[in-house]
């Protein structure tokens, strides 16, 4: 378990940073306090140059920007359907694409085991805090028990921080949405598939394509899902 005394010691450097670099160093210091092998701070917009701080060995950085990793990352998809933790073991690996990206990380040296926190902060933004380890199963199962809580706190400091230094970053204020956007939206929310919801509102997929696109790029969403989550959070649709 992370020894009190080490955590609280992490926290004043946290809130001590006056620079960027500075979460750098926290960030690397939180490898060493909680024993694990890679830590990472990333704020997920569509802005064109990744805003991130981590341990990740930059073959992967460059692997995971060249696959275009960022519009099928289930580490991401699944910390945008849910407000609480996610366990990198409990997101479904049966789907090829899914299964071959959490390989191509583990071969990148990211860790077999996973835990984010997904982080919503004003207008829509968005973030996680992650860190990753090679063990059992059991050896995790301990790790989270014991530092859980630690790790949220962290991440909700990281994210103040970066708040702080790149308040121009902040993602604007949605553009409006029209009803037919919203219909789509609340409907694939709600579990819909894009048949069942084109169906229910009489248009053609084609046509429910043209809608769900338009309301992606009003809300600045990099995916279906994280438009779904951005207007949830802005209290557009309620699911």
């Amino acid at each position: 378990m992370v020894r009190k005394t080490g955590l609280d010691k992490m926290l004043v450097a946290l809130e001590a940073t006056k620079s960027l670099g500075g979460l750098q160093d926290v960030v690397n210091e939180i490898c060493q306090v909680f024993v694990v092998d890679n830590a990472i701070y990333h704020w997920a917009d569509t802005a064109g140059d990744p805003y991130c701080f981590g341990t990740y060995s930059e073959a992967w950085t460059r692997q995971y920007q060249d696959k275009h990793y960022a519009r099928i990352d289930p580490v991401v998809i699944g910390c945008y359907q849910r407000f609480d933790p996610v366990d990198w073991r409990h997101l479904d690996r049966s789907i090829k694409p899914t299964h071959g990206f959490f390989q191509d990380a583990q071969e990148h040296g990211v860790g077999s085991q996973g835990y984010s926190v997904p982080i919503r902060g004003p207008n829509g933004q968005f973030a996680l805090f992650s860190v990753s380890h090679t063990c059992d199963d059991a050896a995790w199962d301990k790790f989270i028990r014991d530092n859980s809580r630690d790790l949220i706190l962290l991440g909700h400091f990281l994210n103040q921080k970066a708040l702080e230094f790149e308040p121009d970053r902040a993602p604007e204020q949605a553009q409006r949405l029209s009803p037919r956007e919203l219909d789509a939206l609340n409907l694939l929310g709600i579990g819909y598939s894009r048949a069942q919801v084109a169906k229910t509102l009489s248009i053609s997929e084609h046509t429910l394509r043209v809608y769900i696109e338009s309301a992606r790029s009003k809300l600045g969403a990099l995916n279906t899902t994280h438009a779904i989550a951005r207007a949830v959070s802005n209290g557009l649709i309620i699911i």
